[in-house]
């Protein structure tokens, strides 16, 4: 079975496993399988081969299973986007589930109440309030063009990359992931640029005028659009953007940027405004939120309302706390439970985002909420207490690689009487929880689903500092 070239024939799919991947087994043998469903019978030929573990693709599918549902997108099988949309939603939310429930006990390995349940999302489709096309010469040939041959008249595309193909991106006509105006909005681009013959980005020779936009529809209806080119053609983009704003008049805030680096980050970059206000402004439940071009905020607005609401929940607020919001970045958190809270403190290490925090507060005409830059370790300590006060309750939101163990050492030297840990890894949450077993234990958990049709999930973990004998 560790030869190259190996395929596995009529392997029955059981079950999913941790990052989406369907498995069967062969003489106790683990298979991780794309793109199949629990309850197929598939023929796969390997890609990675290993004595105890093996991934591969499937060739051949000689029964379907029962759980399987026509996929709604037609760029399914080669966007990476919405892998499981052959899965029914109902049971989508079943295996993440089960994900969560087995990390959670695999890598936790602490003692844990019975598991909430999974809170799904009322909106499956159109649920993302912000979107990326990547505008490249490199457009991904689909198999009915590469087995035709002859030459390509069309190279250019705008849309997502291929997964794990850096330089291939798919051309997007439909995505079902956001609300109108953005397919719009992509669209109206990409005619005029082949009727202009405007230049795509080249990833790997870095040149080309058009490289990336950014879209951003609100629950507000306020549209935001950030169009980043490879270099500055003055006349050529301004007629680009007044085109747009003339096709797509629902557009709110135009920007620009123009980037000439590398990568395509933006961080760093300066967007300049070409219409509107530069911002838009969206809510949850009654508090604002200005969104600047480079703010950080959950593209799930309706979902990430009910995450916060167990979040406020899981808090067990009286009005009497003082709240520590770690990674705050905007401060959407810390705002959003500050009506239950007698003080808030916001710590980020981004220092844009604090101040567009400070921003937000000011906006809610909140007058308890403080926010600092810089790295918790090192702003948490006891002349910081001495001024603001002792945590207590902790909130803690951290990145997908979870919390630095300097950080989880810092908490439970604060001593906070309840924690709460909202993680969009359930993995690298049970490593985290492992470590603060010495000190706490979990009383509640709730994974909350927040991208429909993928297998991300984010989970709720309520912790009570344990009794001291």
């Amino acid at each position: 079975m560790r030869k190259k070239n190996v395929t596995v024939d009529r392997l029955a799919v059981e079950d999913y496993a941790a990052g989406g991947k369907a498995i069967g087994r062969v003489d106790g043998k683990v298979i991780f399988i794309e793109g199949a469903v629990p309850g197929d019978i598939v023929d796969v030929r390997l890609t990675k081969n290993k004595k105890d573990w093996a991934e591969g693709r499937v060739i051949r599918t000689h029964k379907f299973s029962e759980d399987r549902v026509e996929p709604f997108c037609q760029h399914f099988g080669i966007c990476g986007g919405c892998k499981w949309q052959m899965l029914p939603y109902e049971k989508q939310l079943q295996y993440k589930q089960q994900e969560v429930e087995q990390h959670l006990r695999r890598i936790g390995k602490v003692a844990l109440p019975v598991i909430e349940p999974i809170l799904g999302c009322a909106e499956t489709r159109f649920y993302r309030n912000k979107l990326e096309y990547t505008c490249s010469n490199r457009r991904y040939l689909l198999a009915e063009e590469v087995e035709a041959g002859g030459a390509i008249k069309q190279e250019n595309a705008i849309g997502f990359h291929v997964p794990r193909i850096f330089d291939k991106v798919i051309d997007i006509y439909t995505c079902h992931l956001m609300h109108e105006p953005a397919n719009i909005i992509r669209n109206t681009i990409r005619d005029y640029a082949l009727e202009h013959g405007l230049s795509y980005y080249d990833i790997r020779e870095h040149h080309g005028f058009l490289r990336t936009v950014i879209v951003r529809v609100l629950t507000t209806g306020e549209v935001m659009v950030n169009i980043a080119f490879g270099k500055e053609d003055k006349a050529a983009r301004k007629a680009l953007l007044d085109h747009i704003l003339l096709k797509v008049p629902s557009i709110t805030t135009l920007l620009y940027t123009i980037n000439t680096k590398w990568n395509d980050s933006l961080y760093d970059q300066e967007p300049m405004v070409y219409y509107g206000k530069g911002y838009a402004m969206e809510t949850l439940e009654n508090f604002q939120f200005k969104i600047s071009p480079k703010s950080f905020f959950q593209t799930n607005t309706r979902q990430g309302e009910r995450l916060y609401q167990v979040t406020r929940e899981f808090a067990e607020l009286t009005g009497r706390e003082t709240v520590y919001d770690l990674y705050c970045g905007t401060g959407s958190i810390g705002i959003f439970v500050s009506g239950n809270a007698a003080k808030v403190i916001g710590v980020e290490v981004i220092e844009d985002a604090i101040a567009d925090a400070r921003e937000n507060a000011a906006l809610n005409n909140i007058g308890h909420a403080e926010f600092f830059a810089g790295d918790v370790i090192d702003i948490c300590n006891d002349a910081f207490f001495a001024s603001h006060g002792r945590p207590d309750v902790i909130i803690t939101d951290p990145p997908r690689a979870g919390m630095h163990e300097k950080l989880v050492q810092k908490i439970l030297d604060m001593e906070a009487p309840t924690v709460v840990y909202v993680s969009c890894n359930p993995a690298t949450q049970a490593r985290d929880l492992n470590l603060l077993d010495t000190k706490y234990e979990v009383k509640r958990v709730r994974p909350v689903d927040m991208f429909p049709h993928t297998h991300h999930i984010e989970n709720v973990v309520q912790l009570k500092l344990r009794k001291q004998l």
